[in-house]
């Protein structure tokens, strides 16, 4: 195409193509070379300023645009039976859009007028605008429960999963779904309490045989106690909440504040941006701006959503769902940054200097738009030199000075010297069905560290501006592990032929020596694991005592409020040091904060139970089609009724109890942490690689047995009597204790070879 387009034509255009719409990807889809550039320049700005287009940096936008979570009120039903809605939020100055509502098959009945929870996705039909899939209605939040179905000749009964119910439910034959005997359901409370005294529920999802994957979060969530379900008053409160204004804020809406999160990510509470700093007094340095939700507007002390949130205290996440610590419409509306809208957020503007040291911190309660929601996997691609459509117009202003103050930040963590230990993250991906469809170890991007030491810098500027103004706030504490942990690594560490000195005051620097002195070994995952398990678990509290891990004198957290409650106090705590408002810390927040940093600490924990749990009934469903097969693994754990192993292929933990050790009884030695056969003098240690054969797989427990087929690549001695059912020796009184002494003496001689070896 050689003339120029119409108005109406490049509208269209850059509404068809939202990722290709620079001046440039314009010029190229109409043909338009030379000097029609300029008459093409011309018409974008004039479409600027009418207000049907807005430039950001190089790309121009589509300023009415609807958040990706909307209030929608249903209108009538067309003659064709279509259902379309409108948005309650239309700020827009344009023609309000047209929303189509997409049912699903379990979707309650819709009628005119019903408010709902939809999530939006833009088209460009010819009769709307928007296609919504519905959340929820709003107002209707009927209890649930999840327990086993049991047929009877009148519908049935569900048994409740959860120990603390106090009766099971009745299920007439319409409200059965379809459920068979001895199902996994879910359902929710459909009527008053029958004939039988029984409550009546409605089967709402079946969620099949109880061991099957796609069940294992929920029983984690009963089995747990955490709270899934948010009280009527809750939502309501939520559904109330209207966008946050400029009054009051620094409008930070022309800064280029971008997110970078996972690809599946849901929400997103904190966007960054940086470039050089222009001051002649810092030369070298950086300006480095992150920007957090202001989830404390819309959460303020003493309403229903604030008990909720404390109640829960934080957001727990599963392979196949999150339990949120805020309803919808906040965590996945108006306290998510999402891409080109104006949301409320707290920011701080910090400086460094060539070497990565903070030199100056100021916060600011604002309003900002983001560019763009961001993955690490593209951010990182545009540094790469592989940048996309989206990244590439953000590049050179955005990307690459993010990258340029990390280069900073990252010489700074060197000298600091945290504890660094690589330990693979594992990601379970699940099918559509629910079963998971294969665990991989997740790639560690520069992208990720970019932003955990962004994050890490603004939280300790929040601490420091706390503690520097006598705020009362809650501190994320770590403290220094215990002496007896410490022996056991250095045992372990001994066990590998490495050593961590004693009789210093530790710091993180001395297990870093070790980690890095472990790392191209065998034992390279056991230093990093024991590594771990020595130390102390981070808590929350008032009171000020360091963060031994991150090596700070001063942490607290900021940068999460949407799934974090600390954080939510946190930012209360910098409104009121800032006198930004009357929705800060409240006499209530101050006098119970020992009890919230006792509180919400046991619920991070219980979430990380819950979420270990699930990850462990994952893997053995996973695993539980393949009983026989054999696979590569290493100790890691040695107790007196068996030997842990992680396998290779999936990271799983699982036990070879005693009896499938090996033909002879094995005596435990809880000082050096071994085994030894009783016949054979086979010494059994942590770090040893194996073979072992998978022979049991429970998803309803995680639990996974194996047999142990070769030990450091030798297969295991027949012995001369049966496995470790027996408490006592084989052969002559006397010989388990005296191989069990050449055993010790042969390992000794072995890590001094293995020390000779790596000094060599």
């Amino acid at each position: 195409m050689s003339k120029l387009p119409t108005k109406s034509e490049i509208l269209d255009w850059i509404a068809d193509n939202p990722t290709l719409s620079a001046k440039r990807d314009i010029a190229k889809a109409f043909g338009i070379k030379g000097a029609a550039r300029i008459d093409l320049k011309r018409q974008l700005k004039e479409l600027e300023t009418e207000g049907h287009l807005e430039k950001r940096k190089k790309t121009y936008r589509d300023p009415d645009r609807l958040p990706p979570v909307s209030v929608l009120e249903v209108k009538a039903p067309t003659p064709d039976g279509d259902l379309f809605a409108r948005p309650m939020e239309w700020h827009g100055e344009g023609v309000e859009p047209i929303v189509l509502i997409v049912p699903r098959a379990s979707d309650p009945a819709l009628g005119q007028g019903d408010r709902i929870l939809a999530r939006l996705q833009v088209v460009q039909e010819e009769d709307h605008n928007y296609e919504a899939r519905l959340i929820r209605r709003i107002g209707a939040n009927p209890k649930k429960i999840v327990g086993i179905f049991r047929k009877g000749a009148e519908g049935g009964r569900i048994l409740p999963i959860d120990k603390g119910a106090d009766s099971e439910w009745a299920v007439l034959p319409d409200a059965a779904g379809g459920a068979k005997d001895g199902e996994l359901v879910e359902a929710e409370q459909a009527g008053p309490k029958g004939r039988m005294g029984l409550p009546r529920a409605r089967i709402t999802q079946r969620l099949g045989d109880p061991s099957e994957p796609r069940a294992v979060s929920l029983i984690a969530i009963h089995q747990h106690g955490i709270p899934d379900d948010f009280p009527d008053e809750v939502l309501a409160e939520a559904d109330k909440m209207k966008p946050a204004g400029l009054k009051g804020r620094t409008d930070l809406r022309d800064l280029p504040l971008i997110t970078i999160d996972p690809w599946d990510a849901r929400d997103h509470d904190d966007a960054c941006y940086a470039h050089a700093d222009d001051d002649p007094k810092n030369p070298g340095g950086h300006v480095i701006w992150v920007a957090i939700a202001d989830v404390a507007h819309y959460v303020r002390p003493g309403t229903a959503l604030d008990a909720e949130a404390r109640k829960r205290g934080n957001s727990s996440y599963f392979p196949d769902r999150v339990v949120p610590m805020l309803p919808d419409r906040l965590s996945g509306d108006l306290c998510s940054l999402h891409e080109g809208v104006p949301r409320a957020c707290l920011a701080v503007r910090m400086r460094i200097d060539a070497e990565g040291n903070k030199i100056g911190k100021k916060f600011v309660r604002g309003l900002m738009r983001s560019p763009a929601s961001l993955t690490y996997q593209e951010v990182q691609a545009a540094m790469d030199d592989t940048p996309n459509a989206r990244t590439e117009p953000l590049l050179d202003d955005v990307i690459r000075p993010l990258y340029a103050a990390y280069a900073a930040l990252r010489d700074a963590r060197e000298r600091r010297q945290p504890l660094d230990l690589d330990l693979p993250e594992r990601k379970i991906q699940l099918s559509d069905e629910g079963t998971v469809s294969s665990v991989n170890f997740a790639d560690r991007l520069d992208a990720h560290k970019l932003i955990e030491e962004f994050m890490i810098l603004a939280n300790v500027a929040a601490a420091e501006t706390l503690a520097a103004k006598k705020t009362p706030l809650l501190y994320r504490v770590h403290e220094e592990p215990p002496p007896e942990k410490l022996d056991s690594l250095r045992d372990t560490a001994e066990a590998a032929g490495l050593q961590l000195a004693k009789g210093q005051v530790l710091k993180t620097a001395h297990l870093n020596r070790l980690l890095h002195d472990a790392a191209g070994m065998d034992e390279a995952e056991l230093i990093n694991m024991a590594t771990l398990r020595s130390m102390t678990q981070a808590y929350y509290s008032p009171a000020n005592f360091g963060h031994f891990g991150l090596a700070l004198q001063s942490y607290a957290h900021f940068t999460s409020p949407i799934r974090r409650y600390s954080d939510l106090i946190v930012h209360r705590a910098l409104i009121t040091a800032h006198g930004w408002g009357d929705d800060g810390l409240s006499p209530g927040d101050i006098d119970r904060l020992e009890a919230t940093a006792t509180h919400i600490s046991d619920t991070e924990r219980r979430s990380m139970m819950a979420e270990r749990d699930t990850t462990d009934r994952y893997l053995a469903a996973y695993l539980s089609d393949r009983i026989g097969a054999e696979f590569g693994g290493r100790i890691s754990g040695i107790a007196r009724f068996g030997v842990f192993v992680k396998l290779d292929e999936t990271g799983a933990d699982g036990l070879i109890p005693m009896r499938n050790l090996g033909n002879e009884y094995f005596h435990f030695d809880r000082d050096s942490a071994t085994l030894m056969g009783a016949d054979s003098g086979t010494v059994v240690t942590l770090g040893q690689r194996v073979t072992v054969r998978l022979t049991e797989a429970a998803p309803v427990t995680g639990g996974i047995g194996l047999e142990l087929l070769t030990l450091e690549n030798e297969a295991m001695p027949e012995g001369s009597g049966r496995g470790g059912g027996s408490r006592r020796g084989r052969g002559k009184s006397g010989a388990p204790k005296r191989k069990l002494a050449r055993a010790r003496k042969k390992d000794a001689k072995t890590k001094v070879k293995r020390r000779r070896a790596k000094k060599g």
